[in-house]
């Protein structure tokens, strides 16, 4: 049973704030060791359930956060930053099930520092007429590669679009939106062990054939607005894309892999642009 670990920091215990999630906010280190302790714990559960080959992908910002001295002795580590696949690097059809942890709500939307890959540049994408956040779009990717995800960690309002992208998925809350950057935040010991638990029955289910997925299937109209058409202007240089909106682009893709790769184009075009 191999296990992959996509692992986000924005919907970690106790992460409100840029403090938190910047590399040099005065809170980083602190928010390191959570995220890392959810991962150890989630990690833990799979072990038990009998997983025998773990790989965590970091995927926050510089994917340099997770503490590697401090990661489970049983899980294996993907850490740095560019990565050919960003938040889902090393992702392959092998894996039985994913993880997608410290996950946040997608860009617009009410949830604890909500955005989609780039709050600075991107505002909004859509596949196939539905919009989605990071959790949908890596959902279908895992999906097109035939891997499950299985387990959903973040605030209340991720765990809403959780239940409706992935209803296969076991979900657990580590804290409520009050605010965008603010949470109520359950007792940490509780909460970590809640993870522990539902990682645990995750992978029990997939061993015992509980869990299938689909494919997500293709073509897809993929449409990303921007914060600004100086940012459409660069990304338009991606061929295929179609531009709809002074901040808006379109592209065809062939599946969800190929629809990832090109919101990360975009995203990475539209950084560039000086404000």
């Amino acid at each position: 049973m191999r296990v992959y670990v996509s692992a986000d920091l924005e919907g970690v215990w106790g992460v409100v704030h840029g403090e938190h999630t910047f590399r040099d906010g005065r809170e980083h280190d602190r928010a390191r060791r959570w995220m890392t302790e959810e991962v150890n714990s989630a990690v833990e559960g799979a072990v038990r359930a009998g997983a025998e080959g773990v790989v965590v992908n970091d995927s926050h910002g510089t994917m340099r956060n997770v503490v590697p001295e401090e990661l489970h002795p049983e899980a294996s580590l993907i850490t740095g930053s560019p990565k050919p696949m960003g938040m889902l690097e090393g992702l392959t059809a092998d894996f039985d099930c994913a993880f997608f942890l410290g996950y946040h709500a997608r860009a617009g939307s009410r949830g604890v520092l909500s955005h989609t890959y780039s709050g600075r540049t991107i505002r909004r994408v859509s596949v196939g007429g539905r919009e989605v956040g990071e959790l949908g779009l890596n959902a279908m990717v895992a999906h097109h590669l035939g891997v499950p995800v299985v387990l959903v960690t973040g605030d209340d309002a991720v765990a809403e679009e959780a239940r409706e992208v992935v209803p296969e998925a076991l979900v657990v809350i580590t804290k409520r939106a009050v605010g965008r950057y603010a949470a109520m935040c359950p007792p940490r010991r509780r909460m970590l062990g809640e993870v522990e638990e539902a990682a645990f029955q995750a992978v029990r289910r997939v061993a015992e054939g509980r869990v299938k997925v689909g494919p997500s299937g293709g073509p897809l109209d993929v449409e990303v607005e921007f914060t600004d058409p100086g940012m459409a202007d660069v990304a338009h240089l991606v061929p295929g894309s179609v531009r709809v909106s002074p901040t808006a682009l379109r592209f065809r893709a062939e599946d969800a892999l190929e629809a990832y790769r090109v919101v990360r184009a975009f995203m990475y075009l539209a950084i560039s642009v000086e404000r």
